[in-house]
């Protein structure tokens, strides 16, 4: 049962639903499942099993679709669907995290970049395509985070994922910020886009805003904002 404000009564979360959410700046997507779940559990005096298809990074915001009950045996489903993000890829320089989490690290220049050099690269990304995942990711190695491992120093090895881009339109009419929208498969990371948009420039990017506009046919114009819902819950 996909729960919205009209039927928000009829929620049995336990038996299992679907929400919605309009995931905030600076939240984890762990951060927003543990609120919603501690909200809900508290009013059904027994702990609430619930997950979310498809992490967001702290520093996005847009769509979330978490599952309770019964319903998270279809995660994996929603999970594997398209996306569609929005946001800011920031050329002449590089950061470690791949966007604004960390400091910059190198810096390059922009203003050799022609339009039709940023078209040529446009076209070279649709389709599909191996990409590596940045290391400061969740991906897993040998039971720990990869983003565990670079905080610490190290440089875990990540092997490079089978992705496929089924469109990316870009506004560079505010160089060095280029405006973009992407349509793309499940295990794309839009912070390695960036990283390697820059290279393919022969310049450097980093990813400076994003926002996930859809995950299928489900679009985030259509969610719950957190604090909306937590006061509903109340």
């Amino acid at each position: 049962m996909h729960i919205t404000k009209s039927n928000l009564h009829l929620a049995d979360f336990s038996e299992g639903c679907m929400l919605l959410i309009d995931k905030p700046y600076g939240f984890t997507s762990f951060k927003v499942v543990h609120k919603i779940r501690s909200r809900i559990s508290d009013r059904l005096k027994t702990k609430l099993k619930i997950g979310h298809a498809g992490t967001l990074d702290p520093l996005a915001t847009g769509l979330l679709i978490l599952c309770t009950g019964k319903m998270t045996r279809q995660i994996d489903n929603y999970q594997a669907l398209v996306k569609a993000y929005s946001g800011i890829f920031t050329l002449g320089a590089t950061r470690p995290t791949y966007d604004m989490e960390s400091a910059i690290n190198q810096e390059f220049d922009w203003r050799h970049i022609e339009p039709d050099q940023i078209e040529s690269v446009r076209q070279s990304f649709l389709g599909e395509q191996w990409m590596t995942p940045p290391i400061h990711s969740a991906v897993q190695i040998e039971g720990k985070r990869a983003y565990e491992l670079a905080r610490k120093g190290l440089e875990p090895k990540l092997e490079p994922r089978l992705i496929c881009i089924d469109s990316l339109t870009l506004d560079a009419s505010q160089m060095p910020n280029i405006h973009f929208k992407v349509v793309c498969s499940k295990g794309t990371y839009i912070r390695s886009l960036a990283n390697e948009f820059g290279k393919r420039l022969e310049s450097g990017a980093y990813l400076a805003e994003l926002r996930r506009d859809a995950i299928g046919d489900f679009v985030v114009d259509g969610a719950w904002k957190l604090d909306e819902l937590l006061d509903l819950l109340n």
